[in-house]
């Protein structure tokens, strides 16, 4: 990174770069009704060199509560260690055998938690072999200049250093077209950055249904909290 970069930093400033971003064409329910704009991830990627990567170990969670995975989108750095904390009074096993990055934590009791370090970049989608309902999705990333949207649509990147940035998005229900189709330039140059409006099209996106870890339809298993062995 250069020395004008490394300077900006060292003296605190940073810029802040805001967004808005809207789907549309959803046949989700919180977005047709709610207007439920959450879990698109925005990220920026220097043009000219690589961030500086912080060298302290990053942690984050994903909690299990209500048999529901949260934040139900993730956004990380690569080498993030994220711990699965189950508060659910029932057993829970996240896994993903998804090409992002395969893990199994195994079957864990309520109180407890297990942890999984993220060590390379991709979209990993995570599932419970227990709850056939429970997903999520976690995005590794190499850049540290990230943000999610929330309810109404808003984003914030913190700490972007001036320059230019290759712009990226990820929304779990749109096509690997339409997210490459928003990928823009961005140019960093003052303390506060505003985004043109980023409006994600989910049309196109056909929800597959999943198997469990094994690679088999989901067995019906009472929530009594005693689940059996998970032999296949």
């Amino acid at each position: 990174m250069c020395l004008a970069v490394l300077a900006f930093q060292a003296a605190g400033w940073a810029a802040t770069v805001s967004g808005q971003v809207e789907l549309v064409l959803s046949h989700d329910p919180n977005v047709r009704k709610h207007r439920d704009y959450s879990g698109v991830v925005v990220w920026l990627e220097p043009l000219a060199g690589g961030p500086i990567i912080p060298a302290t170990m990053l942690r984050a969670q994903m909690i299990q509560r209500d048999k529901t995975f949260s934040p139900h989108v993730l956004p990380i750095l690569v080498g993030t260690v994220v711990s699965f904390p189950n508060y659910d009074p029932i057993f829970h096993n996240a896994f993903s055998n998804y090409n992002g990055q395969i893990f199994d934590i195994g079957l864990y009791a309520p109180g407890t938690t297990r942890a999984i370090s993220f060590s390379r970049e991709g979209v990993v989608r995570v599932f419970c072999n227990i709850h056939p309902t429970m997903s999520a999705v976690i995005v590794v990333l190499k850049s540290p200049y990230y943000g999610a949207s929330n309810r109404t649509g808003d984003l914030e990147i913190k700490g972007v250093p001036p320059g230019s940035y290759r712009l990226r998005v990820f929304h779990e229900r749109a096509t690997e077209q339409t997210l490459d189709a928003l990928t823009r330039t961005v140019v960093v140059s003052g303390e506060v950055v505003q985004l043109a409006p980023i409006s994600v099209s989910e049309s196109g996106y056909l929800q597959l249904p999943h198997n469990n870890k094994y690679g088999r339809d989901y067995q019906s298993i009472p929530d009594s909290g005693a689940y059996p062995g998970t032999k296949p």
